[in-house]
């Protein structure tokens, strides 16, 4: 029986036996390298990075055009280091789930160090790493929510707040994520000033500007309240010594799946508990095989050569153009959809929704006909074959075990970007007509249905966790299924606020459409199908 730690992989027997493949370089070597001489330390010990970039990594090390690993970081959640990571000897299990049933397993061993940023000792084990001039990228991979200093109201966040009172040197480091980060980078500065690129590969749009505004944010603060030498923020905003490259990446992980738990468990592979005190994690991860990702090639201190595994390097506006590509046009956007009428229709599965015509149309025809006549080609891709790879493969993959309710997941901060860039393009466009969209208000209406947490059925869920849900959910109090428009007074509010879609809708001409959809969706049970049925011919 394969079993998950550098011990385990000396049984080579039991892992082909499992079709597991396994590193084929010095893991001991490379983690005395990395230790003696770090070059990427990484935020973020979610599902993505370990079966993305440090696969990519891995990739390189067993090409011998890379001799480090990478010391990755948690943040919020240090037990999953304790219940995950340390178990294993720091190393994944990659499962990768293709569209024709094949499945490739991977040992994933480029990860050299786990700490927890919020345990003081290991704390200052990443200050001592900050110092060190062999360093040459930070990474991200930590939600979008992450970088926002403020609550929805504009006021600033209390650990943030306390932080900028209590400075870098406090005991333990400050409260805030990205507070600590930028003492950190304190760190560095105190240290002769040595460069660094910090690449958040975070899904949100302009994601390094996110980064830099944020420790930008804590360098200026405590300098106004010397805290930190006056010269700290001309250091950050150095692009010469600090960079916060753009960057798109794209890759479906979901959480660990029961299925392929019972599937790796049937192989012998008995290192499968999954651990869920936040986002399900375990010694395992389960992805699709398309992956994609595109960085402003913007590295002050040297980078990897993550380009001979895959990734691609090119400038911040080829960068952009890929981003809204994806985001607003190719991928996101269907992603939100199936996920808020999924909830409605009571699917649990992505794949399933697809064998549905009408979600199938929904999709075509968000992406296809209103979307990409918008789209700015990047070069590097070709839009419509980008999304072609979407409806056809990837959102289909039957053996992908995504769900609709993982996707819905802070939908109010995803729509006003997925959707919202759509319509300015529109608005902006002169041979175009806002008025003439169709499915995306069907969209903003079929949210507004789901926000009532009642299904096409008439049975109450829970919706998925989204910070604006309390303050939009008490906005439609008293709307129930099966009652009689017109809804105006309660939808006015959130239809005009430019927060929720990224315009205010009446301005764009689309609230009246919106409205009146939303009208059916609540006007009985089946209305949603009907409706979806109806829109969509």
């Amino acid at each position: 029986m394969p079993e998950l730690s550098l011990a385990g992989l000396s049984d080579r027997k039991a892992w082909g036996k499992a079709g597991i493949s396994f590193p084929k370089y010095d893991i001991w070597k490379m983690r005395e390298r990395t230790t003696s001489a770090p070059r990427w330390a990484h935020f973020g010990a979610g599902n993505i990075f370990r079966v993305f970039p440090a696969a990519l990594q891995q990739t390189l090390l067993e090409a011998g055009l890379e001799k480090t690993g990478i010391i990755m970081v948690a943040g919020r959640d240090g037990e999953i280091i304790d219940r995950v990571f340390r178990p294993c000897d720091n190393l994944t299990l990659g499962v990768t789930l293709k569209a024709d049933g094949s499945i490739q397993k991977k040992v994933i061993a480029s990860i050299a160090k786990a700490l927890w940023m919020g345990k003081k000792e290991e704390y200052e084990e990443l200050k001592s790493i900050f110092r060190s001039p062999s360093l040459k990228m930070a990474s991200f991979t930590i939600t979008e929510k992450a970088y926002k200093l403020t609550s929805p109201d504009g006021a600033i966040n209390a650990d943030a707040a306390a932080d900028f009172e209590s400075g870098p040197a406090v005991n333990g480091g400050p409260k805030n994520y990205l507070a600590k980060i930028a003492a950190l980078l304190l760190e560095r500065y105190l240290s002769g000033a040595l460069p660094l690129a910090l690449v958040s590969m975070d899904n949100c749009s302009h994601n390094g500007d996110k980064l830099f505004q944020a420790i930008e944010t804590f360098a200026q603060k405590w300098a106004d309240n010397g805290l930190a030498e006056k010269d700290f923020p001309l250091y950050i905003r150095d692009k010469g010594k600090v960079s916060f490259p753009w960057s798109m990446i794209d890759k479906i992980t979901p959480g660990p799946d029961m299925g392929v738990k019972e599937l790796l468990e049937k192989d012998g592979f008995a290192d499968t508990e999954i651990y869920s005190k936040t986002t399900p994690t375990a010694p395992f991860v389960n992805a699709e095989e398309p992956q994609y990702l595109v960085i402003e090639d913007c590295f002050p201190a040297g980078r990897p050569a993550l380009e001979k595994a895959g990734a691609m390097f090119t400038d911040r506006e080829t960068v952009d153009k890929v981003e809204k590509m994806k985001v607003c046009t190719c991928l996101n956007p269907l992603h939100t959809a199936l996920a808020i009428f999924g909830c409605l229709l009571g699917y649990t599965r992505i794949s399933e929704e697809m064998k549905n015509p009408e979600l199938v149309k929904l999709v075509e025809g968000i992406g296809y006909r209103e979307g990409l006549p918008v789209v700015v080609d990047p070069g590097i891709m070709n839009p419509g074959e980008f999304i072609d790879t979407v409806i056809n493969v990837r959102l289909p993959n039957p053996f992908m075990p995504d769900s609709p309710q993982r996707i819905a997941t802070d939908s109010s901060q995803k729509i006003p970007v997925r959707y919202g860039e759509t319509i300015k393009a529109y608005l902006a466009d002169k041979k175009l007509k806002a008025g003439d969209l169709k499915l995306i208000p069907l969209v903003f209406a079929a949210w507004l249905r789901y926000l009532l947490g009642i299904d096409d059925n008439g049975r109450p869920f829970t919706p998925s966790p989204d910070p604006q849900y309390e303050n939009l959910a008490a906005k439609l109090s008293g709307i129930t299924l099966g009652q009689a428009g017109p809804f105006h007074d309660k939808l006015c509010p959130i239809l005009s606020n430019p927060v929720f879609f990224g315009v205010n809708l009446y301005e764009a001409g689309l609230a009246g459409r919106v409205e009146s959809y939303f009208e059916e969706l609540v006007s009985g049970p089946g209305a949603v199908a009907a409706a979806l049925k109806k829109y969509t011919e």
